[in-house]
């Protein structure tokens, strides 16, 4: 039996989605045990290319269970059109459970999410306006609902009379918006709710079933360590945590069950939405890194808004291999880098004078300034490259630096955006 996590180690966007869709091929189970649709797993492959929001990106495996866990914001509108595109696009009807310990996105949180950000200002958090921290904060405030719970109409009306109540007085009075129908929400969570009931079951006891028969399952971690809301950047964090060790608790597996951690690191930073961002680049130089990137520039796949870019960050990376626990590094994006004659990374921070390599609290970043130095580039294509020993020397000195920077053993290396780009490195 091996139960794997794949998570990022950064600020999100590393390239995830394409490590999961290159490791399901050879599991049973792909869960997905936190987030929502609120950022996008990229995918490319026979089919084309997809953004993935809120399914597992297993679904392109006819024979690969998807699961969404108890931990996961299920935004039913979402999960549905998805499917939708799967099969205009040609995809094999995939299999998909989601717990019936899932709690379904209510009407009024991309609502709320939307009128906060406007109410803020500029003071907002950069929020993808997708309901997730409204979301959460009714979830721990015991004002949710599970998808078990969308099937008895009467009992669902008499849950949601008294938080709709709640809701409106706050839609009327703080953000002086139009107020809800409880008839409409109950109306709309039923219909939506019969669309995938086919869907809804009890996956915990199918994943215990599943570790007893040995089978291999693959976890799929949403954005990345340093968007943690308890170790990530407070308060430009997620609201769910982006981490390994809440894996089980989100997947409804026993902790003792993930045998592997593969943190995905990207070959230089990226990151959507406010914050710090230390190693960030501005004007040409960050112009020209995020047209280069990935397969077609360093845009949002959730907003389609640029990703702020910057050189390798190691204090960074150092930290979030550390929280996730990472057991093997996943390098991607490393082919981005060969227009460069020398490549700038970031090896300490300097605060106020005084030098660290360890990652400071939110406030303290917003002091520090990269201390970098500059590694040789190979300038040479290395997309078709398939083996680490036909890698130019500079980049496998790339390689070696990052594992050393990490702490980490890297175990693959993404050289461009398809499943056969992907470098297998001997144990």
């Amino acid at each position: 039996m091996a139960v794997t996590c794949v998570v990022g180690a950064n600020w999100g966007d590393e390239g995830k989605g394409k490590m999961v869709d290159y490791l399901a091929e050879k599991s049973d189970v792909v869960i997905r045990f936190q987030g929502g649709s609120n950022a996008g797993h990229t995918v490319i492959n026979q089919y084309g290319k997809f953004a993935l929001h809120l399914l597992p990106s297993g679904v392109f495996y006819p024979d690969v269970v998807n699961i969404l866990g108890p931990g996961v914001a299920l935004d039913m509108g979402e999960l549905i059109r998805e499917l939708d595109d799967l099969k205009k696009r040609g995809v094999p009807e995939p299999k998909v459970m989601v717990s019936e310990r899932t709690q379904v996105m209510l009407p009024w949180h991309k609502l709320f999410d939307t009128y906060e950000e406007e109410r803020l200002g500029a003071r907002q958090f950069g929020s993808t306006r997708s309901g997730i921290a409204p979301f959460y904060s009714d979830k721990y405030a015991k004002v949710g609902v599970q998808a078990g719970e969308l099937f008895d109409k009467e009992a669902l009306r008499d849950r949601l009379g008294p938080i709709v109540e709640a809701k409106n007085v706050l839609l009327e009075h703080l953000y002086h918006k139009p107020t809800m129908n409880l008839d409409e929400v109950v109306d709309r969570l039923y219909e939506d709710g019969m669309k995938i009931r086919h869907l809804i079951a009890d996956t915990s006891s199918f994943l215990h079933d599943a570790v007893k028969k040995g089978k291999n399952i693959l976890l799929e971690g949403q954005l990345g360590a340093l968007r943690d809301p308890d170790h990530g950047i407070y308060p430009f964090s997620t609201s769910s945590s982006t981490l390994a060790g809440f894996a089980t608790v989100g997947a409804g597996l026993p902790p003792w069950a993930i045998t592997e951690v593969i943190a995905v690191v990207k070959a230089y930073s990226s990151a959507v939405g406010a914050g710090p961002f230390v190693t960030e680049l501005q004007g040409e130089a960050a112009h020209e890194l995020r047209e280069r990137g990935g397969d077609a520039g360093e845009y949002g796949a959730k907003t389609g808004r640029p990703r702020r870019v910057g050189w390798f960050d190691a204090v960074a990376t150092r930290y979030g291999c550390r929280m996730q626990g990472a057991t093997t590094i996943a390098l991607t994006l490393l082919d981005v880098l060969g227009y460069l004659d020398k490549i700038p990374v970031c090896t300490a921070y300097e605060i106020d004078g005084k030098q660290t390599t360890e990652f400071p609290l939110t406030g303290t970043l917003d002091r520090a300034k990269p201390v970098l130095e500059e590694l040789p580039g190979w300038k040479q294509a290395i997309s078709h490259i398939r083996t680490f020993d036909q890698l130019p020397k500079q980049a496998k000195d790339y390689v070696a630096f990052v594992e050393e920077q990490a702490g980490v053993r890297v175990g693959w290396i993404s050289v461009g955006p398809r499943r056969e780009q992907t470098i297998m490195r001997n144990r």
